[in-house]
Parts: structure tokens; sequence; C-alpha cells
């Protein structure tokens, strides 16, 4: 019982920081007692907050409470170290494997507490004592236990390292520096150590600042998350929405060709019927009239064949004979449906281009590399068609409405408002959004690779207005041209032009391609609609050609 009294004794006078026995103990206003080092310690570490804190209650004082030693406690402390006062250390002071074990200690050793840099020893509670209590050890610095303490002597003299050669940056003893380090550039380990803790702190501060930049971002890239499910849960609802009113369309006018054809079914199949029931009572009439006839003409009596025959009733009048030839009933109505359905099927193949386009093109914060080599460019390429539509009457289109040749016959093209009706120009089908690589091989004298808004004049010249961005292409040279504005554009001349469209970026940019890819002319711009590509063909070089290439 007596040694529980002395186990508990000893728990009450021990820090809470340190879980060890009172060392120059002082108590703060709050009735807590604490080491002088470990509490000046642990407000030492919230001297940026401006408040002070007691580990155990977390009551907080302002300004930092001047610590006075608490003789009394310091008294009851000593008189527990007597022999014969002391329990036996419990397990967990003993120096496990990746403990620092007291230097001191003779048989099982203790945890270290403190390691010395003069003596160059780590020390237990107990054998630390002298360093507080003896003038002796006043100057010597106690840091926390470490096991690299004969880190800091100098192999070739076995001396404390205490100077630092910047000139070989490496820590040395003061013979090491009256000898091999001789003229060096040297100063003391505390005074580099206080250089370089500048810099320390100024890499904290800075790696702090990458820290909080970091958190931002990743707050933003949460919010681009959060900010992308929503609008693709929005997306998918409309686009179900928009779908289910186009397929209740698509059945109610398939209602619609139902009930007029079943409507003109009736109503033929009544008209048709009426005409048989009428040739049905005129055979019965025909065949009354020839029992007559035939019954007269067997009459022997030659009076009475002459009595009877005025009395014959005349034929009425005989109606229309059925025209037999070959006959189209409902079939002109699949004819008509089915070209509806071909013209939806086209449509939807186009825009579903542009749909799928959108889709694949959404961005976020991350910045993509610009492409450098061609085969970065090809990533993006797109399969783009010529629009009939929109071809000048002179320009005949072929190889799948990619390749545009002019002629000097106008060709049977129908009437459209999307037609271009002054110079021999072209648009794409396709519209362009996102990032889009194609392009143009040509032959001829001139050609214009161009770029443009859909709405632009129908008979303005590619790269004469605000609308739209080209690029002319002669046998010796290049020209850029917007807004009626012509600009000399050096690079090597080759039949093939690529072009590379980033619309989110408003840049475009044009490339002579050969064996490498030279970059011709580049625009940074806002687009403010969808592009299309152009082709314009000069008026005088009848046969020219250009043709969207095929690129996968």
């Amino acid at each position: 019982m007596a040694q529980q009294g002395v186990q508990l004794d000893r728990e009450t006078f021990s820090c809470s920081i340190c879980l060890d026995l009172l060392k120059g103990p002082v108590t703060i206003s709050c009735g807590h007692s604490y080491c002088m080092d470990c509490i000046q310690g642990h407000w030492d570490g919230e001297d940026e907050k401006q408040s002070y804190s007691c580990p155990q209650c977390r009551k907080t004082f302002t300004p930092r409470p001047v610590l006075l030693k608490n003789t009394m406690l310091a008294d009851l402390v000593e008189e527990l170290k007597k022999p014969g006062l002391q329990a036996a250390p419990a397990d967990h002071c003993y120096a496990g494997a990746e403990d620092v074990a007291c230097d001191v200690c003779t048989g099982r050793k203790l945890k270290a507490l403190k390691s010395c840099l003069v003596c160059l020893v780590s020390y237990c509670d107990q054998h630390l004592q002298p360093h507080y209590e003896l003038p002796i050890f006043k100057k010597h610095e106690l840091v926390e236990p470490s096991k690299k303490l004969q880190e800091n002597i100098c192999s070739c003299h076995d001396e404390v390292m205490k100077i630092f050669c910047r000139t070989d940056q490496q820590c040395i003893c003061s013979l090491c520096f009256m000898d091999e380090h001789k003229g060096h550039d040297t100063v003391s380990a505390a005074a580099e150590r206080t250089e370089r803790q500048k810099e320390l702190e100024g890499s904290q501060q800075n790696i702090q600042q990458r820290i909080q930049d970091r958190e931002k971002d990743v707050k933003l890239l949460q919010q681009e998350v959060e900010a992308i499910n929503s609008s693709a849960d929005k997306v998918v609802e409309d686009s179900k929405k928009i779908f289910t009113e186009l397929i209740r369309l698509l059945e109610k006018r398939s209602s619609d060709v139902e009930q007029q054809v079943r409507f003109q079914q009736k109503t033929e199949v009544s008209r048709v019927k009426e005409l048989q029931e009428n040739l049905y009572q005129e055979i019965t009439e025909l065949k009354r009239k020839d029992a007559e006839m035939k019954k007269l003409s067997h009459t022997e009596d030659h009076n009475q064949f002459l009595h009877n025959y005025p009395s014959l009733s005349a034929l009425s009048e005989s109606t229309s004979s059925i025209d037999i030839r070959p006959l189209r009933y409902f079939e002109d109505v699949t004819a008509a449906v089915s070209e509806v359905r071909d013209k939806l099927q086209d449509l939807l193949t186009e825009t579903w281009a542009n749909i799928s386009q959108a889709v694949t093109e959404v961005d976020v914060l991350l910045s993509q590399p610009k492409p450098k080599t061609r085969a970065d460019f090809l990533k993006y390429s797109r399969e783009i068609t010529l629009d009939p539509n929109t071809a000048h009457t002179q320009l005949i289109l072929s190889e799948g409405n990619r390749k545009a040749t002019l002629v000097g016959q106008q060709q049977r093209y129908s009437s459209h408002p999307d037609r271009f009706t002054k110079e021999f120009q072209v648009l794409s089908r396709e519209s362009l959004a996102g990032r889009c690589y194609w392009e143009v091989e040509w032959r001829g004298e001139v050609i214009y690779v161009a770029v443009t808004y859909k709405n632009i004049s129908r008979a303005c010249r590619f790269g004469w207005n605000d609308k739209s961005w080209a690029l002319r292409c002669d046998k010796k040279s290049y020209k850029f041209l917007y807004n009626d504005i012509q600009t000399h554009v050096p690079g090597p001349v080759s039949s093939r032009v690529g072009v590379y469209l980033d619309h989110r970026a408003g840049t475009l940019s044009f490339y002579s391609v050969s064996d490498t890819m030279t970059l011709l002319h580049r625009v940074q711009t806002t687009f403010t609609q969808p592009l299309y590509a152009g082709l314009l063909l000069h008026s005088s070089s009848f046969g020219d050609t250009a043709e969207l290439c095929k690129l996968k």
C-alpha cells in the first residue's frame, strides 16, 4: 500500500507535457503546473497567435504570463527524488529500440530526456539534474534527445566541430581550421545556422504560400467538379425532354398519317363498293332484258312477235367501263414518309457530329499542352465535307463533297439562300468548335483557305470583312486577309495547308505542310459564333482544285 502511495505522489508531481517529474516547476493562473522549459516551449509555438493556452484545460491568456518558480513544488519534487521514496520507473520509461537511451544508466537504460551538445551525451531525468543544478553546466546546450550526437565529432581529430567551412560546405573542428581548411571562408557553426535558418524560414514561407495556393486550386477544382456534375445533369435532363418531345412529335405525325390513310381508305373503298353495286344492278337488268328477248325470239307467231316487240323497254344507259390500268394506291405515302426519314437521318448524322464534338470539347481550368508536331495536330483532326447548298454554281463538288473544282459552265444547282452568288466560294457542312485541325490540298494558280462565320454575306469574298479570316495561296507567296487588310506572310510555299483552330482560346493558325510543319500566321482573337471552313478558287483559273484531305 505504501508503494502505491508513493507512485500516486509521483504522478501527482509529474509534468503533463513531458510526463516526467517536474523540473523547475511553475504554476500558471488556472492552477496547473508544468516544467519551466516545457511550458515555455509550448508557448513559444503560440507566439504567432498572440494568445497562450493551458495544455490541460485550454484556458487562454493574453498577454503571455510571466512565469515564476513554484518553490513549494520544487521542494516536494526534490523529496520524491530521495532514495527510498522514488517508485520504480514504469515500463514506458525504459528505452525501446526506437528511443534514445540514457548514456549514463547502467543495466536497463531509461529513455533520455535531453541530449547535451557540449557533453555529447544523452541523459535521463535523474542523470540530467546536475545540468540544472550545477553552475558548471549552465552554458551547456540541451536539445531534444538525438542518436546523432557522434556526427558532431570530427572523425580526424576527435574534437567537437563548431566551425563551418563555406568553401567546402562542411562542419570542421578547430584543428581542421588550422590544417587543411586554412585560408578557407569559415564562420562559426552557430553563425552559419543563423543564416541558413533565415533561408529556411524563407523557404518555409514559400512552401506555406504554395500550400495555400494549392489549397485554393483544390477548392477551385472541387467547385469545377460540382459545376461539371451540375451542368452534365442538367444537359442530360434537358436532352431527355427534347428527345421525348421529338419522339412525341414523330408519334403524333405517325398517328396523323395513319388516320389520314384510314380515312382515305374508307372513302375509296366506299366509292368502289358503290360503283360495284351499280354494276350488279345493271347486270341484273341486262339479264332480265336478255331473258325477255330470248322468249320473244322463240315466238312462232309472226303477228304476235310484231305485236310484242315494241313493248320491250329500252335499255338504260350503260355504266362507264372500268379502266384497267396499273394502280398506285398508298405507295406514294410510303415514299413521302421514306423521304422524311432520310432527311431526318441526314440531319441527325450532321448534327450528331456537332453534339459529339461539343461533348468531347468540354474543358476545365487545367491547361492543355499546345500541339507541336504533326502527330499532335492530327489528334484534333476533323472529318469535314463541303456543303452543296453554299457552293457557287461554277464549282463542281466531288470526292464525297470534299473536293471543289472551278469550271467555266454554270451547274444546275437548286436555288438556295445559303449559296454564294458572286465569288467562287463554298463552306463546310460541319460547324467547327473546340479544338479542330484540317488540311487543304490545292492545285492551280490562286486559292483562299478560310475560316468564317456562317452569316457572312453571300456576295462577299473571304477575308474582306470582319466575319472571315483567310490565307491567300499562290505559287510564290502567301497573304493573310482580315477585314479588308492584307498582310504579307513569309514561309515555304507548299501545295498543302494545315489549319488549327482552338475556338475557346480564340486561336487560329495556318501552317505550310510538307515533310515538316511551318507556322505561317497565327490569329489571337475572340470568336463569338461557331465557325465554318471555307474555300475560294480564283476567277480566272478554270480547272483549279482545292480538297479537304482525309487525315484518319
